[in-house]
């Protein structure tokens, strides 16, 4: 595929990463597997449709625990901003329970979009993190973020506890600045591990990696596998076998013809 991809992470409590896109998918569309982020886009040339929204100038991809359909009309000629999970009410001033599963429109990109001209680098450079919140209950859901990303398997209950609050009022301060819950985010930063691990171009031992991250038969690896990819770990492997290269494969992206 003749496509540009330009990534740079950021450490800053709201803004994990920015990137820009610009080439001709080499096929029809992609499921890509949720992160547990919230993210925006400015596009730049053809309109893209993500689900069933099609964005002309900007979109908000909210929280979710489904794969995203990204079907480029055209080129692909995209800037983009993911929020950190809890990120996403000060990088882009929605309230993420609103965006929970749903694709928007994002007014702000239409501004964005007029000034950004010139080549990757340049346009990146203009994307300004919001300042750092200082909030006590977000610093607090950022914490069980944290130890949810070091260690998935790690029970919720435990976690509430470190931070010396029950498990209902984590679950309450996720669904507000998470706009989802520890439980499905622990599952989603699982399922991105096993993503992350397998060489699908090898022969993969997806037992072996699963029992690393907490499964414990294959019922339920299949299970959340699907609910996060839309597809089985088999069919994900054949899939980027099939149509991608080495040099191409991603994690998490599921190409369909």
């Amino acid at each position: 595929m003749d496509f540009t991809f330009v990534s740079r992470e950021l450490s800053t409590p709201h803004v994990e990463s920015i990137w820009y896109a610009r080439g001709q998918i080499g096929y029809r569309r992609e499921r890509i597997a949720p992160t547990g982020s919230t993210v925006g886009g400015v596009v730049l040339g053809d309109p893209i449709r993500q689900n069933d929204f099609l964005a002309t100038t900007g979109f908000l991809i909210g929280p979710h625990d489904r794969p995203i359909v990204n079907e480029p009309t055209g080129e692909t000629h995209c800037l983009g901003i993911v929020a950190t999970p809890v990120g996403c009410l000060a990088t882009f001033g929605v309230a993420p329970a609103a965006l929970r599963g749903r694709v928007v429109d994002w007014p702000p990109a239409a501004d964005l979009r007029d000034a950004l001209d010139g080549d990757p680098e340049t346009m990146l450079d203009l994307i300004t993190p919001p300042p750092a919140d200082v909030d006590p209950r977000t610093e607090r859901v950022a914490a069980a973020v944290a130890a949810l990303t070091d260690d998935p398997t790690r029970p919720i209950a435990d976690i509430a506890e470190g931070l010396g609050v029950s498990h209902g009022h984590l679950d309450r301060e996720f669904l507000r600045v998470v706009g989802l819950g520890p439980r499905v985010l622990a599952r989603i930063l699982r399922v991105r591990g096993l993503l992350a691990r397998v060489d699908v171009y090898g022969q993969v031992a997806w037992q072996e990696h699963a029992a690393a991250l907490g499964w414990f038969d294959q019922a339920h690896l299949i299970r959340d596998f699907k609910r996060h990819t839309g597809v089985t770990p088999s069919e994900y492997q054949a899939a980027q076998r099939r149509l991608f290269t080495p040099a191409d494969a991603a994690p998490g992206f599921v190409p369909e013809t």
